[in-house]
């Protein structure tokens, strides 16, 4: 480990969150990333933007997770090809057919189960309060009683802490503290159900395009649609 920087197991899902995340724990810690393959209808796109990311910053400590359970428990249209992924409804009240259950509970536990094993004192996830539109496992409360679970569930000697930088902003405020530690946001992926080009109608794409929108700037990836959702 560099002399005086903490490793940190980053939480790398590929897409703009995590990417922004991943360069603000660079600035403070050595790095190493874990990515999750759950049966998620993108997932080779995604892991391709990990690998780019995990390149990018020269991460060699990289590890993919396969969590098979939430591929065969279905429950969601991103794990359930028989369920639709529903258009952006950005002003939606409840649980979005995308949500899939307890999903950042089993990432977690991974990140925490590998942080353990190599001596990392933090765990960073790109969650985002805005996204919670029905997500419980965005909220900060659910970071706040896991951080308590490390603590009664891991050795005494163990001091992981879950880092969430991003709880807090809103998208347009991502993209713009992205180019501010200037993030490689070009190499990441948010579409929830296309891996050639974003379908743009997602709520994934839909956040993300606002995002840029409001922030005054060009989102890098290409799209079927573009809405305005400004």
């Amino acid at each position: 480990m560099t002399a005086g920087r903490e490793l940190a197991v980053v939480l790398v899902s590929g897409g703009l969150d995590s990417c922004v995340t991943a360069a603000l724990a660079a600035r403070e810690c050595e790095l190493a990333f874990l990515h999750v393959n759950y049966g998620q209808r993108t997932e080779r796109r995604e892991l391709r933007a990990f690998q780019d990311l995990a390149d990018y910053w020269r991460v060699d400590r990289r590890l993919v997770v396969e969590i098979d359970p939430l591929r065969h428990i279905g429950g969601s249209s991103l794990t359930d090809r028989s369920l639709q992924v529903t258009e952006a409804d950005l002003d939606r009240d409840g649980i979005p057919t995308t949500y899939v259950p307890f999903r950042n509970a089993h990432i977690l536990s991974a990140a925490v189960s590998w942080g353990e094993v190599i001596g990392a004192r933090r765990v960073y996830i790109g969650a985002v309060e805005e996204d919670s539109s029905g997500y419980p496992d965005c909220r900060p409360a659910f970071y706040e009683a896991f951080n308590r679970v490390i603590e009664l569930g891991t050795r005494p000697d163990t001091r992981l802490v879950i880092h969430t930088p991003m709880i807090g902003m809103s998208k347009r405020e991502i993209v713009r503290t992205g180019v501010a530690v200037r993030a490689p946001m070009d190499l990441t992926w948010s579409c929830y159900q296309a891996e050639d080009e974003a379908c743009g109608v997602c709520d994934s794409c839909a956040l993300r395009l606002r995002g840029f929108q409001q922030a005054g700037l060009p989102d890098p990836l290409p799209y079927a649609r573009r809405p305005d959702y400004a």
